[in-house]
């Protein structure tokens, strides 16, 4: 079996093609950033709002895929922002004179607001605002009077309120509704999946990204066209049935195309596949099919495994958008476990780690301000800003992503280098500067919009880019600014480093053995589940979480031996991971058809324990007893976990 894509460390000069390539919706979401990012800078500009490269890097933070999630994050930001800024407004007349009692206030505020970030469903903005309020602390120490110190706390409003004005303006106008983002979602991925039944071998990685990523934010886009009116409850019904069906479709044709023997005949195959393209180009002209038969010659006279592949497609083909009356319990929305509602996560005042990344954070940030304070070198205050852009959860996170840091650092420097030399020289104004933001944007943001292997180098070229060319309201071409912005960052970066490898080191381990138990439950509620669009959406759940896990098992490579598990304990998490993949779609087929059999849940805990199924699981009573095509896959699934099991398991153990 290759190994997945996400289970290499590195990322090979060979995969830069594959992770820059265009997808469905890269350019828009793309151009969405770029235009909010230069309106930013114009606002800035017109009023002469200092920091406006930081204004136009919080569009990266604050941008979603469809226009209602980027308002509403917009918005909710500005609100929090707001108050926060309020409350240091109150607290000014009593730091304003008093350094020491200034940087107290600086770091609780900073660590509550982290651990929120931590612990919260604050995480996507938290740390923003953490920097947003150091930041205001630290202009009330470079003022003489209240009046000014209010200024300067109002500047750093003014930092996030221009980029959430421009960032909703601009997905207000051109930003995809979550209902036509739907629409467009199940359509490539049914057109993958036709692809794959033309040519299984030319399809793999699509149909492979397709199956983990492919109808995953599809029920949050559902449910926010219901909030916003795109979307009526009938086809909301409709669309959520489509969603499952196409997951069924998705699974059955990567059965076909790893296994040699499921592969349908010619003329078989390129009827469903004419079929699924029809069907796409309706989902993506903003409709779904209805009333659809599908002519295919008789099942009974191909092989087994043909049979259950060609009867799983036509099931899910004949039925792609007809809701089942909701009647049975296993019928409601299925989730990753472990994640019920409210605003806090379920171990925020248990777990400590919470508190330790919010107290490294802090102390990595609070760190560099007194560096470049007692430096007096103010130009590397970019040291303080990065704290809060990059700090992570786990070593191995912190690891990895400082290649990332480093190198989207160095580009964009040298990107940013390079304009001030060559470019801004010839700029005569506004407009000029505005277009050679809104090109090093486009082409940061394309980097930062895809695959997580390589998205966090965007987030990095931007920051540095913007630093180098944004230097004021109009063209800047003062090279030490840019030269002491960049060191900042090399500096921040090396502190976030130092402090989450040496101090409260968070090994990764912890992560993947929740999130394998998670994976292990979505599979028997799938194996459990007695209706078909319940099965399907622990599908899509466990493809996503498989994809997970094997980032995480990549990750933690990178953790040192003090801190990360044992080489024996990975081999055997990969190991587990890798029978999972390669028997996935087989038990599938196997629950679809067979529902509730025992032989697939003794599949099953024999992938989780790394033991052969119990010979007596095969005689115990079952309805699909004598079935070919049972025992087809059956034997299958045997053939495949004989395969990936060892000779004997090594302890399951992880360093401390």
């Amino acid at each position: 079996m290759a190994r997945p894509a996400a289970d290499r460390p590195r990322v090979a000069l060979a995969d830069i093609g594959a992770l820059l390539a265009p997808f469905p919706g890269r350019a828009e979401a793309t151009t969405r950033i770029a235009l909010a990012s230069t309106l930013t800078v114009l606002i800035a500009a017109m009023y002469g709002t200092p920091e406006a490269a930081i204004s136009a890097y919080v569009i990266f933070f604050i941008n979603r895929a469809d226009r209602t999630s980027s308002i509403v994050l917009s918005l909710g930001m500005l609100v929090l922002v707001s108050l926060i800024v309020g409350l240091v407004i109150v607290l000014a007349d009593l730091t304003l004179d008093h350094t020491v009692l200034r940087v107290a206030f600086m770091a609780l505020l900073s660590a509550g607001l982290l651990f929120l970030t931590s612990a919260s469903k604050l995480r996507p903005v938290g740390a923003i605002v953490a920097m947003v309020v150091g930041f205001g602390l630290d202009e009330l120490g470079l003022v003489p009077a209240g009046e000014l110190a209010t200024r300067a706390l109002l500047y750093a409003w003014l930092m996030v309120a221009i980029a959430v004005g421009a960032n909703v303006l601009v997905n207000l106008l051109m930003g995809p509704s979550p209902r036509r983002l739907t629409g467009a979602r199940l359509a490539h991925c049914l057109r993958v999946a036709a692809r794959s039944l033309r040519d299984p071998a030319m399809e793999g990685a699509a149909l492979a990204t397709a199956l983990r990523d492919g109808v995953q934010p599809l029920p949050g886009w559902l449910r926010l066209a219901t909030f916003e009116g795109s979307a009526n409850a009938a086809d909301v019904l409709a669309l959520r049935q489509a969603m499952t069906s196409t997951m069924a479709i998705l699974m059955a044709a990567d059965v076909a195309s790893r296994q040699p023997g499921a592969r349908l005949p010619r003329a078989c195959a390129a009827t469903i596949a004419d079929t699924l393209e029809a069907m796409a180009q309706m989902l993506a002209a903003g409709g779904y099919p209805v009333e659809i038969e599908l002519a295919l010659p008789d099942a009974g006279v191909l092989p087994p495994l043909q049979q259950a592949v060609a009867q799983a497609l036509r099931d899910a083909i004949e039925h792609y958008a007809e809701p089942h009356a909701p009647a049975a319990p296993d019928a409601l929305p299925s989730g990753p476990p472990g994640k019920p509602g409210g605003f806090f996560e379920p171990d925020a005042f248990t777990n400590r780690a919470h508190v330790h990344y919010a107290l490294k954070t802090t102390g990595a940030a609070m760190f560099c301000y007194l560096l470049y304070q007692q430096l007096n070198w103010p130009g590397i205050h970019t040291c303080f800003i990065t704290c809060y852009l990059v700090a992570l959860g786990t070593t191995a996170e912190s690891v990895e992503k400082l290649t990332l840091r480093l190198a989207g650092c160095l580009v964009g420097a040298a990107a940013g280098a390079a304009a001030l030399i060559f470019i801004v020289p010839a700029l005569d104004g506004v407009t000029g500067l505005l277009a050679l933001v809104f090109a090093g944007t486009w082409l940061s943001a394309w980097v930062a919009s895809g695959s997580p292997r390589i998205a966090y180098a965007g987030f990095q070229i931007a920051f540095a880019f913007y630093l180098c060319v944004i230097q004021g309201p109009g063209p800047g071409f003062d090279l030490s600014i840019a030269r002491d912005r960049v060191i900042g960052i090399l500096i921040g970066n090396l502190v976030v480093y130092l402090v989450f490898t040496r101090i409260w080191p968070v090994s990764i381990a912890g992560r993947i053995d929740a999130a394998l138990a998670a994976l292990a439950s979505q599979w028997q509620q799938l194996v459990d589940a007695h209706r078909p669009d319940s099965r399907r959406r622990h599908a899509a759940d466990a493809m996503a979480l498989q994809q997970d896990i094997a980032q995480d098992l990549a990750l933690a490579r990178y953790e040192p031996a003090s801190v990360g598990p044992s080489p024996a304990w990975l081999e055997q998490q990969r190991r587990r991971l890798g029978a999972l993949d390669a028997v996935a779609g087989l038990l599938f087929l196997l629950a679809e058809r067979y529902p509730g059999d025992p032989a697939i849940a003794a599949r099953l805990h024999a992938v989780r324990t790394d033991q052969a199924a119990p010979a007596h699981a095969e005689r115990r009573s079952s309805p699909a007893n004598g079935d070919r095509t049972r025992d087809t896959l059956l034997a299958l699934v045997d053939q495949q976990l004989s395969g990936t099991r060892p000779a004997s398991a090594p302890s399951s153990h992880a360093q401390t």
